[in-house]
């Protein structure tokens, strides 16, 4: 799937709010979506990932944003309001969420 394929409510709860931080974020995100055939997937892949980011040390941060790592502060932060949004979007229905962009 690509990302065009998600939800309103997923790509801001996920993809919106990683880019407010980070393109090279983003890009993790993005890429994600390709591994998957649905929202749902996207969704479980995205939470894997993020909370695996969360355990990544902070020595292999540089390698992980190509060279160009955020602040470690900020990193954390959004990566808790991602893991916030996607339980918020786990609890509405597929069919209430929107796809018409």
């Amino acid at each position: 799937m690509d990302t065009d394929d998600l939800s309103k409510e997923a790509y801001d709860g996920i993809i919106t709010e990683a880019e407010k931080l980070s393109h090279d974020l983003t890009l993790h995100y993005g890429l994600l979506s390709y591994e998957c055939e649905d929202e749902a997937e996207y969704i479980e892949k995205a939470e894997k990932l993020t909370r695996n980011i969360m355990k990544i040390a902070d020595y292999k941060l540089n390698d992980l944003f190509w060279g160009n790592p955020p602040d470690k502060k900020g990193l954390e932060n959004t990566l808790k309001k991602i893991l916030d949004n996607i339980e918020k979007i786990k609890s509405i229905p597929i069919e209430k969420r929107n796809f018409d962009f």
